[in-house]
């Protein structure tokens, strides 16, 4: 009988080493080596057993429409695209205590209405399930309940004609195969049991949604291949002091990437946010300066949001540049382009930057409203109420066109906003063919921005009605482009 070897497994990369060492040689990363068994030694080639010959087929041939399974919650058929689709697998992220059992709780007791539902948990107890449920309300769904953690048990359930239409599995880094020596948790356990799992989901074409567990740097843990075996991975992002909860598809073979569906957490579990631009701008004081509203997009979704900036002097050598909501190396390329560029100087500022209501921003058109709220921050002087800004700003200073511009728009006309900055249109188009009727304003440089937030001379730093009245009637200079 062979005796066993052992192996260092990466829990990063999955590279496998003969001995232990402090550093991964395949990814470079620090004290992730574990010890795992060794697979068993198999004869070089594919063996004596042959394979079966695969059909192959032309791209003429009409393809079936893929049936979805909605669940009645529009927030998370939006993000799914529409619905789940059968025999697919879906991976839900997020930080722990975000809602992500919550989640999908409510989501198995709204399928339960028309199709069959199991939830099986490896982290709760099926009493622990039903105290859930029943904070939630729905204690009355007929929802299969089951708490195991062997991928052996769950298939021999699961392997049936009859089985269920819908099974969530919470988490996928509580699961195990008993075929494997190592931990539950680790990269070869957890790709090995989602493996199966998915095989079997395809083969009787039932959904499977996985739990993931995330690090801390924010990505789900095991190896990377278990993002790429799913059809659909969705992070659920916010902050557990706040009450929004944003549900973003990052990968679907089946719809848009970049789709949000957004929730408020309460008492009762998650709500639908309908429309999350007015829900995102309801706490917003008019005439103050350093704030400014982005028309955004999301997927095929435009949203508003509010971008607040504060600009104070500093005596220490190194200013203190503080980013919530967007990208730290982005803002600093702003602060570059606008030093360089149109003269704005704030090297020797602390700088704060937030985009309200805890949704992360990370489409390049808020270059331009970023600018803005900088620059009203700096001036004093207020960006005029009712006004959207949008638009990509480029090394040069140079104000570049964005997608989607008509629905931003429409979206802000639908809020009740009047305003527009945005950057000129290329070619001929009149201003008339774009939607939503605001008044639009082209601008080509950062330079115009900042003449449309210059405080009036002798004035000093304005807030309020005065600072209202220097936006709405600009220098020459600023115009010169609108």
């Amino acid at each position: 009988m062979a005796r066993k070897t052992t192996q260092y497994v990466c829990q990063e990369c999955g590279g496998a080493h003969l001995k232990w060492s402090g550093r991964c040689d395949a990814c470079g990363a620090w004290n992730t080596l574990i010890e795992e068994a060794a697979p068993e030694q198999t004869p070089k080639g594919l063996g004596s057993r042959r394979g079966r010959k695969i059909a192959f087929v032309g791209l003429d041939g009409e393809p079936g429409a893929a049936p979805r399974r909605a669940s009645g919650i529009k927030e998370f058929d939006r993000a799914c695209g529409g619905g789940l689709v059968p025999g697919s697998a879906l991976l839900v992220g997020g930080d722990p205590g975000i809602g992500k059992s919550t989640l999908l709780l409510q989501v198995s007791a709204a399928l339960a209405a028309n199709l069959s539902c199991a939830y099986i948990s490896g982290e709760e107890s099926i009493d622990q399930l039903r105290l859930r449920a029943k904070r939630l309300g729905l204690d009355k769904a007929p929802v299969q309940l089951a708490a195991a953690t062997s991928v052996r048990d769950i298939a021999a359930a699961l392997d049936d004609r009859q089985g269920p239409d819908v099974v969530v599995i919470d988490s996928i880094q509580t699961m195990f195969v008993d075929s494997l020596e190592s931990a539950p948790g680790t990269v070869a356990q957890v790709r090995t049991s989602a493996q199966e799992l998915i095989k079997i989901a395809k083969k009787r074409g039932f959904c499977v949604l996985l739990v993931g567990h995330v690090t801390k740097d924010g990505q789900i843990a095991g190896p990377k291949v278990l993002e790429h075996m799913v059809d659909t991975v969705l992070y659920f992002e916010g902050d557990r002091s706040h009450q929004f909860r944003i549900l973003r598809s990052v990968k679907n073979r089946f719809g848009a990437t970049d789709e949000i569906g957004v929730f408020e957490m309460t008492g009762a579990g998650l709500a639908e946010i309908a429309n999350p631009s007015s829900l995102f701008l309801a706490d917003r004081e008019a005439n103050v300066s350093g704030a400014c509203v982005f028309a955004g997009i999301e997927g095929t979704r435009p949203l508003l949001v509010e971008i607040q900036a504060l600009t104070a002097s500093t005596t220490f050598a190194a200013p203190r540049r503080a980013v919530v909501g967007w990208d730290s190396g982005r803002l600093a390329m702003i602060l570059a382009v606008l030093e360089s560029r149109s003269g704005l100087v704030l090297g020797n500022s602390d700088v704060y930057l937030n985009v309200a209501g805890g949704l992360r921003i990370t489409e390049p058109a808020a270059d331009l409203t970023v600018a803005a709220a900088l620059a009203s921050s700096a001036s004093g002087v207020p960006v005029a109420a009712g006004t959207v800004v949008f638009g990509e700003v480029g090394l040069s200073g140079e104000v570049r066109v964005v997608a989607q511009m008509d629905a931003r728009l429409k979206e802000a006309g639908k809020l009740g906003f009047t305003n527009a900055i945005i950057p000129k249109m290329p070619g001929k188009r009149r201003r008339d063919k774009l939607t939503g009727g605001l008044e639009i304003r082209e601008i080509l440089h950062l330079s115009d921005l900042l003449a449309l937030l210059r405080p009036t001379a002798g004035g000093g730093r304005r807030s309020g009605k005065q600072g209202q009245r220097s936006m709405d009637h600009p220098s020459r200079e600023g115009a010169s482009h609108g």
